[in-house]
């Protein structure tokens, strides 16, 4: 169904992430991850999320996407497979377009949060968590599906998002971790607790997203994105399938600067 195919990829564009020039402490563990792929038996290694996902300079601006899923797996099937599996084969090979944008001026500075890296100095480059957010949820569920998509002014990890027939997407990130291999090459991943409410149901899960984005040439991005399912500890399957994702779907990623 067309709503957990949202599960999948509500932040599969928000995990661009560089923390200025720190070394990462475990460097190397996100690129021998995706070689693996799709043999992933456990979560990656991650730092706790705090505070807002910080991009490159080359990503500032706005950039029409397109996503197309190209393999999915169920790692543990038949005995145990997630919900709206099957449906999504119906996206295979499919470019889903959409727009998104980054920049300096959609920074808010958190007055909780300490970020010594950036005393004195100007904001970094952010998403634009409400416009991308939506502009997702309406490529994929329509243009009318889509009532609002808030975020959480106290902390830009958690987002709302606000659908027709009384349902809602809630998603926050916990963890995330970065490799910047070179300069116009860098991996990232989260991890994001998702719940799903509406009049009929609750569905709850936690989504990996790990990502090898390159810079092909200036308005030019390529990258190749993994997104992993976890059951939830609510799940009466969570004991069997343990930290071990139960799909996983990997997609190509184009990005094109408009001028």
């Amino acid at each position: 169904m067309a709503i957990l195919r949202l599960l999948v990829l509500q932040f599969s564009l928000f995990v661009l992430i560089i923390f200025g020039c720190q070394e990462n402490v475990f460097a190397g563990s996100l690129s021998d991850r995706i070689n693996q792929f799709p043999y992933w038996n456990s979560k990656p290694p991650l730092e706790i999320a705090r505070g807002d996902l910080y991009y490159p300079e080359w990503m500032a601006g706005t950039w029409e996407a397109t996503s197309t899923l190209m393999e999915q797996v169920a790692p543990l099937a038949p005995d145990i497979v997630t919900p709206g599996f099957e449906s999504n084969q119906q996206y295979l090979n499919q470019a889903i377009a959409f727009l998104v944008r980054f920049g300096k001026e959609y920074f808010i500075p958190q007055k909780r949060l300490l970020l010594p890296n950036l005393a004195g100095g100007e904001n970094p480059v952010v998403a634009d968590r409400v416009f991308n957010g939506a502009n997702i949820a309406k490529a994929y569920l329509g243009e009318n599906s889509v009532l609002k998509v808030k975020v959480d002014p106290d902390n830009p990890n958690k987002q709302i998002s606000l659908l027709r027939g009384e349902r809602r997407l809630i998603s926050t990130v916990t963890g995330r971790n970065t490799e910047t291999p070179q300069t116009n090459e860098f991996i990232a991943t989260e991890l994001t607790k998702q719940l799903f409410r509406s009049p009929e149901r609750i569905y709850l899960n936690e989504v990996e997203t790990t990502s090898d984005y390159k810079l092909i040439q200036p308005g030019k991005i390529q990258a190749t994105q993994i997104t992993a399912i976890y059951l939830s500890p609510q799940d009466p399957d969570y004991f069997r399938a343990g930290d071990r994702p139960v799909a996983i779907y990997r997609y190509q990623l184009k990005l094109q600067k408009i001028q």
